[in-house]
């Protein structure tokens, strides 16, 4: 079953929404108040399929700052993505 389609990312998906106020997690650590419109897993889930569930794995971002997250070409998180990942480490481990 696809992850996005189920009821239980969409409750997830609300729920970091509003834990995020609505906000971009990246845009607020440079004092701007950006639309959360997407929410991402810090760690992927090719990666880290265990965490496609837990709060502390996903941040709200625009889509600016999603795009910012992903190299797309290589499907690998970018130095940015990298950073996230050590930022939440201690609560997802």
């Amino acid at each position: 079953m696809n992850l996005y389609k189920s009821k239980q990312w969409k409750r997830k998906r609300q729920t970091v929404l509003r834990r995020d106020e609505y906000r971009c997690r990246e845009c607020r650590r440079y004092g701007k108040t950006t639309d959360g419109t997407t929410v991402h897993h810090v760690n992927q889930l090719k990666d880290r399929p265990e965490l496609c569930l837990t709060t502390a794995n996903l941040i709200s971002l625009c889509n600016k700052c999603h795009e910012m997250m992903h190299d797309r070409l290589t499907d690998t998180l970018t130095d940015l993505g990298k950073q996230w990942v050590e930022r939440v480490k201690q609560w997802v481990e």
